[in-house]
């Protein structure tokens, strides 16, 4: 179950829903953090509606562990309008345990070493949510 972190004001551009990612969304508000896989194959992220290997439809879903390690991270000061007034933030890319590589928002200092072990959590905004990344580190 992973950690969910109110912010009291709407998304500045919140997160498209379709029915492939709804079951995502949905996991999601629940604290869990989920994707799809081939029915032998890997987990992928973003879910899709097929192996990405076979292009079989034949998926199902798969929870993931929602740690891993610091892959990269940088400052963003000069952001598209929606995003204008919370300059700076930090955005990184995750090696998840599963294999995964993401990128998302990272909650924390823009100084923090590569290689740092990360948790994923849920970001609740008052019209959606979304996930971003912070170090297990304190």
């Amino acid at each position: 179950m992973i950690d969910t972190i109110l912010i009291d004001q709407p998304h500045p551009y919140p997160p498209i829903h379709t029915a492939v990612t709804q079951p995502f969304w949905e996991a999601l508000e629940e604290g869990r953090f989920i994707t799809t896989r081939g029915i032998d194959g890997d987990p992928v992220f973003p879910p899709r509606a097929f192996d990405k290997q076979t292009w079989s439809r034949d998926i199902e879903w798969v929870e993931l562990s929602e740690r891993g390690i610091l892959y990269a991270l940088t400052a963003v000061h000069a952001a598209p309008a929606a995003f204008a007034g919370e300059t700076p933030y930090s955005v990184c890319i995750v090696d998840l345990d599963e294999g995964i590589r993401l990128a998302t928002r990272f909650l924390g200092d823009v100084t923090t070493p590569l290689d740092t072990p990360i948790e994923l959590v849920a970001v609740k905004y008052t019209d959606s949510i979304t996930y971003a990344a912070r170090s297990v580190i304190e």
